[in-house]
């Protein structure tokens, strides 16, 4: 057989497999030495070694015992002190990581842009965060351990921490969260100076569910405000400066499109641009209307309204553009009388004029819009909604829709104009009024765009809050 030249190196394996092994031993002892060293030295291995003459006591004192309970004492007392050993290295060997994170934890909250403050259910701060002494100019040293009563709101000092505490007496708040629900998310408005607060509650529970207190954190918008505002200044000046002469162009078409002197194709430029003319106006109503609605000053007078009335007339009003389009108009009016809806009926109207402008812009030929009223069953609202169709919404879009601006792409297709505005003013309308709004739709065969609307006074907001921006 032909030797292939391994044989050598294989008689000398077993040797240096043995030197291999005896060094791994050995590093593996030095290292489990020196863990053992460390842990011994660690300050909380101090208890342990402290304990020690009381382990030698009991030990001699098992001495004095019969044999049997002598040495049955004697593995006993070998055994707890191997635990306590164990145990307390264990605690020795935690007690760095359990440090490093506390530390971490400790710069992560002390470098928060903002205001953390924790309090127990007696309402006595408990921790006060640097961003908090900035916020509202404070030290912790003034507030921690401080009971913080609904009465120092009269101390400048502490008047806008203590509003914070007990948001009700703060001059403007706006719910953000569904009441009962946390964390409790609500905006507070303050004036002299200025301030715009965003402030998130939570519970702070032990390990049994047991509430042992609370904690805000405070984030300041006060900046990011201003600055949306100043954009819808700017939108609202330019909107008022434009009202007037798109106006008066408007009203120079129409005169011109009834002078019967103009030849055919004067009268096409005519209308074309009257119609462009009409778009501009309402989408410089609707950027007015939408800085409005952002800055909570859209002005609602919620009174009792008979919706089937209000839909029945506004559908009258928008027959004549229904028939031009080639389309069928009904309204499956309830059966019986409905208690009257708490809403504006300007602001309502507008709302009933963008779904059924919809509904004609986005039908088909031949196609139909039902209008459907009725009473919830189980619940103290009316729901109408408006059923067309059209040329639905692709789902991956529907999330998107009543967002400013955003169009569906077949509906960019299907109708160059619009702007994206008019579900956006409709969904804001909607939730002023303490309704709700929904889309149900299918790309092809149609959409239903619903809204709900209180008939109890109660459930109707009582007043308007600036958008959720």
């Amino acid at each position: 057989m032909t030797n292939l030249g391994f044989s050598n190196s294989a008689r000398s394996v077993p040797g240096r497999t043995g030197a291999i092994s005896s060094c791994t031993v050995d590093l593996v002892m030095d290292k489990l030495r020196q863990q053992i060293q460390e842990a011994i030295r660690l300050p909380a291995m101090r208890v342990f070694w402290f304990s020690l003459p009381l382990w030698a006591m009991v030990l001699i004192g098992l001495a004095w015992l019969p044999a049997p309970w002598r040495y049955l004492g004697m593995i006993v007392l070998l055994v707890l002190g191997g635990l306590a050993f164990i145990q307390t290295g264990r605690a020795a060997a935690l007690g760095p990581e359990v440090t490093r994170e506390q530390n971490e934890l400790r710069h992560i909250i002390f470098g928060l842009s903002d205001a953390l403050i924790a309090y127990d259910p007696s309402f006595r701060i408990i921790f006060f965060n640097p961003a908090a002494e900035k916020l509202f100019r404070v030290t912790a040293d003034q507030v921690v351990r401080q009971k913080i009563e609904p009465r120092d709101a009269q101390k400048p000092e502490l008047q806008r921490l203590t509003q914070v505490i007990y948001p009700a007496l703060a001059p403007v708040m706006a719910p953000r969260s569904e009441a009962g629900t946390y964390p409790e998310i609500i905006d507070l408005s303050f004036e002299l100076p200025a301030m715009e607060l965003r402030v998130a509650t939570s519970l702070i529970r032990d390990e049994s569910g047991n509430l042992i207190g609370f904690v805000k954190i405070v984030h300041d918008r006060t900046r990011e405000l201003a600055s949306i505002r100043s954009k819808n200044d700017f939108i609202t000046v330019a909107s008022h400066q434009l009202r007037t002469p798109i106006t008066e162009i408007i009203w120079a078409l129409e005169a011109l499109a009834s002078d019967s002197t103009l030849n055919p194709g004067a009268q096409t430029i005519i209308q074309a641009t009257l119609g462009s003319s009409r778009e501009l106006a309402k989408i410089t109503e609707d950027l007015l209307s939408i800085a409005k609605i952002e800055e909570g000053h859209f002005g609602y007078q919620k009174e009792p309204l008979d919706l089937a009335a209000l839909a029945d007339k506004l559908m009258t009003q928008l027959l004549p553009l229904v028939q031009q389009a080639g389309l069928k108009l009904y309204f499956d009016r309830p059966k019986d009388p409905l208690p009257p809806a708490i809403a504006d009926s300007q602001k309502l109207s507008i709302v009933i004029n963008n779904l059924l402008e919809n509904a004609v812009r986005y039908n088909i030929k031949d196609g139909e819009i039902i209008v459907k009223l009725e009473q919830l069953p189980d619940r103290p609202y009316q729901k109408l909604s408006v059923r067309d169709t059209g040329i639905g919404i692709p789902p991956q879009e529907l999330d998107k829709i009543g967002q400013k601006f955003f169009r569906a792409e077949n509906a960019l297709k299907y109708e160059t104009k619009g702007s994206g505005l008019g579900l956006f003013i409709v969904q804001s309308i909607i939730k002023a009024h303490g309704g709700e709004f929904s889309i149900q739709s299918e790309v092809n065969r149609g959409s239903i765009f619903s809204f709900t609307l209180p008939t109890d006074p109660k459930l109707a907001p009582s007043h308007e809050i600036p958008a959720d921006l």
